[in-house]
């Protein structure tokens, strides 16, 4: 069973930054994907980014160029900074993981175990 947690929401003013921490713990398999996604209010959960364990990563195109996921494989932890932030960032921020190998990367119905989720509010 593996678990994440995140941390290190809050509020910022547009034109800001933030970085995210996603820590897994439990079983965890050295080969797996982790992604994030954030849901604003009255809206369906939309992917982010992600990365694989071997560091290949896709991002949506609404935060390309602006946020940036790495990930310390050794401590299972994932990041997801995120820069020149915008009022529509605004949204509980949640980290997701799989080991499976997904058809279609950006549907969170391809992942399997989810954090708590963290909320992200920029001010304008």
């Amino acid at each position: 069973q593996v678990q994440l947690l995140e941390s290190g929401g809050g509020l910022v003013q547009a034109g800001g930054s933030l970085r995210l921490s996603c820590a897994a713990s439990g079983r965890t398999f050295s080969t797996n994907l982790m992604g994030w996604f954030r849901q604003a209010p009255g809206k369906e959960r939309e992917f982010v980014g992600n990365m694989w364990s071997d560091g290949s990563n896709y991002y949506a195109d609404s935060v390309k160029g602006r946020f940036k996921i790495a990930r310390d494989n050794a401590e299972n932890t994932m990041y997801l900074q995120m820069n020149s932030l915008k009022p529509e960032d605004t949204a509980v921020y949640y980290c997701a993981y799989t080991v499976r190998v997904p058809k279609r990367e950006v549907d969170v119905r391809e992942y399997d175990v989810w954090g708590q989720g963290t909320q992200v509010t920029v001010s304008s």
